[in-house]
């Protein structure tokens, strides 16, 4: 037999766990902040080459090996070196740090930069902050939740390292987190529902 919330709340008379259910339904909102990629054109490039051809780029080859060339659309800023190695950093999502490094191919390619094959794209770490809507009681969460690191006087935030996914989540007593680590959008959403179901689960949300 299927009950509705509303038949669920009167069989259920504890105020708690109402509290909880509610808790469970509620809705938060997670945002992708960033999308650190790296990808690989399996091919030396020529750094000098591509300051000539693109003069808006930064080469200090004295102070870095690489170059950072910055894309507007989508807003991101690729670090190329000379093994053909790239590093994209800014991205939104994980779909805009991929076009980002095709934009990038597509226009070196245009500037007279030969790039003979198809760049290998891998995902290295999304990062995303959420709010749950419910303030936790830290100190609470710290003694509840294996771990985890709090130290108020050194740091506002608890950082809990969850196992499965493999992630780092800074939460603080507002309620506000930071998700770090995930490799894919799909573990950050994972690993923030995890977390709010385990501290209601706990009783670690007021």
């Amino acid at each position: 037999m299927i009950y509705t919330f509303a038949e669920l709340t009167t069989i259920f008379k504890d105020d708690n766990w109402l509290h909880r259910v509610q808790l469970f339904t509620s809705q938060f909102e997670i945002n992708i902040e960033n999308v650190v990629a790296s990808a690989n054109l399996h091919q030396n490039i020529d750094l000098q080459s591509i300051a000539r051809a693109f003069p808006m780029v930064e080469y200090k080859p004295d102070q870095f090996p690489g170059l950072v060339y910055r894309l507007k659309k989508p807003n991101t800023a690729v670090l190329v070196f000379s093994t053909g190695k790239l590093i994209v950093a800014g991205a939104k999502s994980e779909n805009r740090a991929k076009r980002a490094v095709f934009k990038l191919v597509g226009e070196l390619r245009t500037g007279g930069i030969v790039i003979l094959g198809r760049p290998e794209v891998t995902i290295r770490n999304v990062v995303a902050s959420a709010d749950l809507g419910h303030r936790v009681d830290l100190e609470d969460a710290a003694t509840s939740l294996e771990g985890t690191i709090y130290e108020p006087d050194q740091f506002p935030g608890l950082i809990y390292r969850q196992k499965d996914p493999k992630v780092v989540i800074l939460v603080f007593a507002s309620g506000k987190l930071v998700c770090t680590g995930a490799s894919c959008e799909v573990d950050v959403d994972r690993a923030v529902t995890k977390l709010h179901e385990t501290l209601v689960m706990k009783g670690l949300v007021p």
